[in-house]
């Protein structure tokens, strides 16, 4: 599943300006992550057509930490690009297990958060796009 040029004309008001030295296109990086989210695979077997994988999920991971990803998934699907259902999958330590050092044993070493990491805390949740049907 790719975008077309027209297609994405029709969602570039929700995304970012592109500034400085990019040598990757929004409408690449667009369907680089339709691609991953279409067949499911791991970001290192995304196919060279799409460009260098670390770029694009680096990209990828910043959208997503600024809700530019969701404003993108809900445009695609009021303009009726593709139908994709957004989930968020809560884990704990009865889904994964834990290593025996992080079952609450001492540590040698203190953290060394910062002030804001400490009072927000680590995300505890996963971010997971799912396609309904193409």
């Amino acid at each position: 599943m790719k975008l077309t040029q027209e297609q994405y004309t029709r969602i570039s008001d929700c995304l970012p300006r592109q500034r400085g030295n990019v040598s990757l296109t929004n409408l690449q990086f667009i369907n680089a992550v339709l691609y991953v989210l279409e067949n499911g695979c791991k970001w290192r077997a995304l196919p060279k057509e799409y460009g260098r994988w670390h770029t694009i999920y680096v990209r990828m991971n910043r959208w997503s930490k600024n809700g530019v990803l969701d404003l993108l998934f809900r445009k695609m699907q009021t303009e009726q690009l593709v139908a994709v259902k957004m989930e968020v999958i809560s884990m704990d330590s009865t889904y994964v297990k834990v290593h025996p050092n992080g079952t609450g044993a001492l540590k040698k070493q203190v953290s060394n958060l910062l002030e804001s990491q400490k009072e927000a805390g680590q995300q505890k949740y996963i971010w997971l796009p799912q396609l309904l049907s193409s």
